[in-house]
Formats: C-alpha cells, sequence, structure tokens
C-alpha cells in the first residue's frame, strides 16, 4: 500500500507503571513495514484520536474500577465508542477496534451486555481459557487449543451475560473462565465478539514471560501470590511461562491475529473501492 495503516493505541493505564503498553508496542512493532501507530492517553490526559486518520485502534488494561471514572474521560470514551460504532455502520472502509482487560469490562457495561463485579480476589497469573462453541471458530482465537493458557490480572468480572441483549445485538461470548467444578462461583466472560470488526479480551494477550517476571521481581506482589496460590502452583505457573505452548503462543497469535484480520480488511476494501 502507497498509505501506511495508522493504529491508535488507547492507554488506559492511567499512569502507572505497567508492562502492558511494551509488549503490545513490541507487536505492534512486528508489522512496522506497514503500520505506524501513536498513544492516547485516556484516563490521564483525555486525549483521543481523530477517527478519519486512524484505521485499527487497540484499547489497554488498567488499574481500578471500570465503572468508575471522572465524569470526564469515561463519558468521551463511551462516546468514542459509540462514534466508532456510527462510523463502521455508515461506511464501507470499517475500523477494527479490540478492547484488553479493563477496556473489555468497559465495553461489555457500555453495550449493556453483562454484570460487572468485584471478585472475591484478584486474579493474577497464568490461567486456563476456554473457547465457547462460537470461540473455536472465531479467527482471532485461530491457532489456540481449547483451552489456551493467558495471563490473567484483575479485580474485577464480567458475569452474569444478558443472552436477550446478545442475540439483539449479533454479539457472541468467545471464551470462558476455567470450569471449577468445587466452587459455586460463576465462570466470569473472558472474550466477546462485539461485530465483526469489535473483539475484547478479559485477559492479557498481550502479555509475555518478561511481563510476568518484571511483576514478581516486587517482593509484595510476589508473596501476595504465594500466599494465594501457595508455593507449589506457584512454581507450575513459572514453568508455565518457559512453555512455549502456553504465554508465549497466546502472545505469538491473538494480537497478531486481530492486526492482519484488520488488515487485511482494509487493504481488501479500499482495493474494491479504488477500482
Amino acid at each position: 500500500m502507497s498509505q501506511q495503516i495508522r493504529i491508535a493505541v488507547l492507554d488506559m493505564y492511567n499512569g502507572e507503571p505497567n508492562q502492558g503498553m511494551r509488549c503490545i508496542i513490541d507487536i505492534i512493532n512486528r508489522f512496522n513495514q506497514i503500520v505506524t501507530f501513536q498513544l492516547f492517553d485516556i484516563r490521564g490526559k483525555s486525549e483521543f484520536p481523530n477517527i478519519e486518520k486512524f484505521d485499527i485502534y487497540i484499547s489497554t488494561g488498567g488499574p481500578g474500577n471500570p465503572l468508575e471514572g471522572d465524569g470526564n474521560w469515561d463519558l468521551k470514551y463511551y462516546d468514542f465508542i459509540d462514534q466508532l460504532a456510527n462510523w463502521n455502520k455508515e461506511q464501507k472502509v470499517k475500523k477494527h477496534v479490540l478492547f484488553i482487560c479493563h477496556s473489555f469490562q468497559m465495553a461489555c457495561y457500555h453495550f449493556g451486555l453483562a454484570e460487572i463485579t468485584k471478585r472475591k480476589s484478584t486474579s493474577f497469573g497464568v490461567m486456563t481459557i476456554h473457547k465457547t462453541e462460537e470461540g473455536l471458530t472465531d479467527p482471532i482465537l485461530e491457532g489456540l487449543q481449547s483451552p489456551f493458557y493467558a495471563i490473567d490480572s484483575r479485580d474485577y468480572q464480567v458475569v452474569q451475560p444478558k443472552l436477550s441483549i446478545f442475540k439483539k445485538k449479533g454479539a457472541q461470548i468467545i471464551a470462558l473462565e476455567k470450569i471449577r467444578t468445587y466452587r459455586e462461583y460463576e465462570r466470569a466472560i473472558m472474550g466477546v465478539r462485539f461485530t465483526e470488526q469489535f473483539v475484547g479480551l478479559q485477559f492479557h494477550p498481550e502479555a509475555d514471560a518478561l511481563s510476568f517476571i518484571a511483576n514478581l521481581k516486587n517482593a509484595e506482589r510476589r508473596e501476595k501470590i504465594i500466599a494465594m496460590k501457595g508455593k507449589s502452583r506457584f512454581r507450575d505457573m513459572l514453568e508455565d511461562l518457559l512453555d512455549e505452548d502456553k504465554i508465549y503462543k497466546t502472545n505469538e497469535t491473538i494480537i497478531p491475529n486481530f492486526l492482519r484480520i484488520a488488515i487485511n480488511d482494509l487493504i481488501k476494501t479500499k482495493k474494491i473501492l479504488s477500482n
């Protein structure tokens, strides 16, 4: 293409130190021959991209309660999502959006698809995630087994799906939390296909082993995880990080799938329109 595809990264970390941004930029840079990207500080500076100037959007994870904002950036964020959705209804060249963790929770709330609740305890570490029947054929998860493995880090969860609204909007649940037969807690929703161009994930598909190990350098966090999981499961988690079929595989698969799908769609549509 003569014109590079432009990606907007919507930074939802509110200025807190994180590994997620490094991981996302690392993945985007694998496509640097055909894409450029720009960061927008949504929560800290209420920065938003010009919709007409960007083709693909990645909205990151972040700290805190997804149902709380300052009455400024959060309302602008929901309005921005609506603008993108309306663009896709009206325009032939579509905008593709990936919502990660905090952003995913906000999107599920905004579209009225499910309830957002606080977990009994923090979920952090390597988790097994199960594809639903729809997830088995969803292109963003192509190349992963079911279950697959990902880094999870959250105090909140998306639960109690409103299936009538899912049906009305044409949305689909594509992934669920691990099966916990020994507990009565409801399984959280881990992935939703909102529309053909909008998809969201509760976990961190960008995470790599380096990002997880960086978290463990914090002694307080490390001890908290050991207290929560026990030393044996903590050691298992470290082994999972070195397994090429687990975190490495997810990092190499999901966001690259999303970008390839979006890029190919943009190239194909623009080519058709130019003929």
